[in-house]
Order: C-alpha cells, then sequence, then structure tokens
C-alpha cells in the first residue's frame, strides 16, 4: 500500500516519474485484478521492472511495434481488462495516431495510453524523441481524457485515478530524475479538477507538467518586484476545468499567462485561449511554452532554458509583459 508520506515522496522525485509511474503501477495491480502492462520494449525505461517481478503474467511486450502496441491494448480493454501502454510521447502520439483515434476515440475503449519521457525528457536523442506536439494531438481526439501531472507524486496520483477511470486517458509523463517537489504530502486529486497552489492579485498563471515547478519559481522573484501571482496547477486539460475558464474570464488579474513543456500551438495556452475566446472574455494572454520550430539536441535543462521555461526567465517575460501594457 502506497503511503504519501515525505520519505515516499522524496524517493518518487529521486526516481523521476517513470520510476513514480512504475511504483504506482504495483500498486494500482493490487487494487485491481484487471490492471495489466503493455509494452513497446521499455519495460525497465517504463519503470516496469517491480510490476514484472510482481506480477509477471500481466505484463506483456510487444516489441518496437507502437502501433500494434495500442491494438493489441485495446483487445485488451475491449475483453474487459484495464491497460496501461507505454511507449515514447512522441510515438504514443504520432506514430499510433491512427489506431488512437480509432481503437480509443472512436471506439471508447478504455487504453491508458503512457506517453514517457514527453517535452525534452529525451532532448539528447534529438527532435524525433522529443514531444512538444502530444497534447495538442491527444485534445484533439474526441472522447480523449489527457493527464500532465506536475511532479511524480502527482503522477503516482494519475496513473491510480487514470485506473479508475472508465474513459480512454493519454498520460504525459516528462521531467527528469530528481524532479522537484511541488506536493510535499497527500492531497486530493480528481481528473478535471484544476488545483490551485498560491494566492496572487496581479497576475494569473496556469501551468501544467514540470512547468507547475518553474511557474511557482517565477512567482516567488515576481513577488520580490512586488506583482503577487495566483499559480493554478492545470493537471487535466481535456476536460479543462470549467473553473479555471470562469475564473480567467472574470478574475480582477491584469494579465493571464500559460506555461507549459509543450509547443505553443495546440497544448493549454491553446486551450485556455480558446476557452476564455468562446466567453468573448478579452483579456490579456501570454503563452510560455515552445515557440513554432525543432528543438536541436541537448539536455533537458539546457533546452529548457533555451525556450524561456526556467522560474527566472519565465518571470522576466511575465514581467516584461506587465510593463507593455501599463
Amino acid at each position: 500500500m502506497l503511503s504519501f508520506d515525505s520519505r515516499s515522496i522524496r524517493t518518487w522525485a529521486h526516481l523521476g516519474s517513470c520510476g513514480a509511474f512504475g511504483l504506482a503501477m504495483c500498486e494500482a495491480a493490487e487494487r485491481g485484478e484487471d490492471v495489466v502492462a503493455v509494452t513497446a520494449d521499455l519495460c525497465t525505461y517504463s519503470g516496469l521492472d517491480r510490476f514484472r517481478d510482481a506480477y509477471p503474467d500481466r505484463l506483456f511486450n510487444v516489441g518496437i511495434a507502437e502501433q500494434n502496441l495500442v491494438g493489441v491494448a485495446a483487445g485488451m480493454a475491449k475483453e474487459g481488462l484495464v491497460p496501461f501502454a507505454t511507449t515514447y510521447g512522441t510515438f504514443a502520439s504520432a506514430r499510433s495516431l491512427d489506431q488512437v483515434r480509432v481503437s480509443m476515440g472512436y471506439m471508447k475503449l478504455p487504453v491508458k495510453l503512457v506517453g514517457l519521457t514527453a517535452g525534452f525528457s529525451s532532448g539528447i536523442l534529438g527532435a524525433t524523441h522529443m514531444s512538444c506536439e502530444d497534447l495538442a494531438i491527444m485534445r484533439s481526439i474526441p472522447n480523449l481524457v489527457v493527464l500532465s501531472p506536475a511532479d511524480t507524486t502527482e503522477t503516482v496520483k494519475a496513473t491510480l485515478a487514470a485506473a479508475e477511470c472508465d474513459a480512454p486517458v493519454y498520460l504525459r509523463l516528462t521531467g527528469v530524475m530528481g524532479s522537484p517537489v511541488v506536493y510535499k504530502s497527500d492531497y486530493d486529486f480528481r481528473i478535471g479538477k484544476a488545483i490551485r497552489l498560491r494566492e496572487g492579485s496581479d497576475v494569473l498563471v496556469f501551468a501544467t507538467g514540470p512547468m507547475v515547478a518553474e511557474s511557482m519559481k517565477a512567482a516567488k522573484l515576481l513577488a520580490e518586484r512586488g506583482v503577487e501571482s495566483e499559480v493554478v496547477d492545470v493537471h487535466t486539460l481535456k476536460p479543462l476545468d470549467p473553473d479555471v475558464v470562469e475564473e480567467a474570464c472574470s478574475s480582477a488579474h491584469v494579465l493571464v499567462a500559460t506555461v507549459e513543456e509543450h509547443s505553443v500551438i495546440g497544448g493549454l495556452g491553446s486551450a485556455v485561449a480558446g476557452a476564455m475566446a468562446a466567453r468573448g472574455s478579452a483579456r490579456p494572454l501570454v503563452s510560455c511554452g515552445v515557440n513554432d520550430f525543432f528543438p536541436h539536441a541537448a539536455p533537458y535543462g539546457d533546452l529548457i532554458r533555451e525556450c524561456g521555461l526556467t522560474g527566472d526567465l519565465i518571470a522576466e517575460r511575465i514581467a516584461a509583459e506587465l510593463e507593455r501594457r501599463n
């Protein structure tokens, strides 16, 4: 039985998102006999070694065949199992897109597709293994739930919630080992319900994935300049929490910002902007993310900084936007 104590949370952070996912899978399997894992030759990389040892008859390796991965998982879901299918985020969302669209979206089969090392987590392998378009792709598929946990604690929470969800799910995992901790104790996680982490009256910041921690750093730096920022963890991009949209449209904040380790096209920024526009809001919005280009191969931290997604650079971007509008 997993315990959300300080020791466990430190361990999960040390292991990174894939390691935390693997431990959560053992918990999910203990809770439900129908939980199985399917992987495209990425057992160890998925953090599933312990799951394999504990439940050898519930782990299936289809080899380097990502389209088959989704097809096999869909067949398992059709037979009443709860399959978690793991591969690189870029292969899950692009190489397997037809199978995701038909078997998960159209047929509503509750496959839990796990996009490993999304964003820049595999940045040293180059653009082919970076996944900065997956949220845009998955958001566009009808009937899919799209989750993007802020840290490894939330990765555990999201994995367990996905196991209980009757819908098809895309679970996006990114970041590196030794990642920052946002949630230092147990808390209430609900799919579709964003979490306010910090109060502030000047800027309203919506962040997702590891950019939640960076946005919290940015908020502290902005506070030193006299700018108070509210920070909200949007761990579910679809369905987007309607309260997030309502606050973005009706609050007294001078500026709304979105921060994501993803393209500025089609991800969190687009989701919030589209929802605001649908309600007729003309409130200023700045989207911090990856611009429309393919980054070169580099370590995770270098790519995050190059794209302006570290706490200090996010603070500078927001401060500059506030100054421009005053």
